[in-house]
């Protein structure tokens, strides 16, 4: 069902809400994946992004994102500017990505250790988006419900463990998304959640076998 905001869009900053706002949602859910503050960011835009991304503002909002701003942050026509002076160095790349939404930036973040974290993303309409990757796995997380990423063995009864700890801890799951390497390799759920997920959910999900990591990723 469509909510109101899914018609009109959010209070945002900008002319339009799948080249600004959607944006800095993207960019945004990257430096949330990322989970510390980047000194170095590049950007590739792929399709109408990569077309009209100077016109429509998209640069300026995926920046003000990757800094934490929100939609309706003024500062947002300023943002490349503030990134150079709080040292993050940015770069836009325009080259079509096989197979990607019109609207798709992958944004690849480095933090002060020189830890990475790649995220594409697509913004799909009245300022939504869709996480299809993360570093080198196929997600769909609309970034709209705190959400669990669990790299896991693929092997049988994973899904049946995690649900059932979510369970226990009175957790209602409302997405679910699975993706693998191969058979038998290495899987990650994402599952999006009503409410919040407190760092104990995370503990109990990490004393299972198999599981390998357990990130929670905040709404935006």
């Amino acid at each position: 069902m469509l909510q109101v905001f899914d018609i009109i869009g959010p209070i945002m900053i900008g002319p339009s809400s799948s080249h600004t706002a959607g944006a800095v949602r993207i960019g945004k859910y990257a430096r949330s994946v990322l989970g510390k503050k980047p000194v170095k960011a590049v950007i590739q835009f792929s399709g109408s992004f990569a077309k009209t991304y100077k016109g429509h503002g998209t640069d300026k909002a995926v920046i003000a994102g990757i800094l934490g701003m929100d939609t309706d942050d003024a500062r947002i026509r300023s943002s490349m500017q503030i990134a150079t002076e709080e040292g993050l160095d940015f770069t836009f790349i325009e080259e079509d990505i096989d197979g990607a939404h019109p609207n798709t930036a992958e944004i690849t973040l480095t933090d002060e250790a020189g830890r990475t974290a790649l995220i594409r993303g697509a913004s799909i309409g009245g300022g939504n988006i869709i996480i299809n990757k993360i570093n080198d796995t196929e997600v769909s997380i609309s970034g709209k419900s705190d959400t669990l990423v669990i790299p896991h063995d693929d092997v049988p009864g994973m899904i049946a463990v995690v649900t059932n700890i979510l369970a226990d801890k009175g957790v209602n799951i409302h997405g679910f998304s699975l993706g693998r390497d191969h058979k038998g390799g290495t899987a990650v759920m994402t599952i999006e959640i009503d409410g919040h997920v407190d760092e104990s959910i995370n503990d109990a999900i990490m004393e299972c076998p198999h599981i390998h990591a357990s990130t929670i990723l905040k709404a935006i």
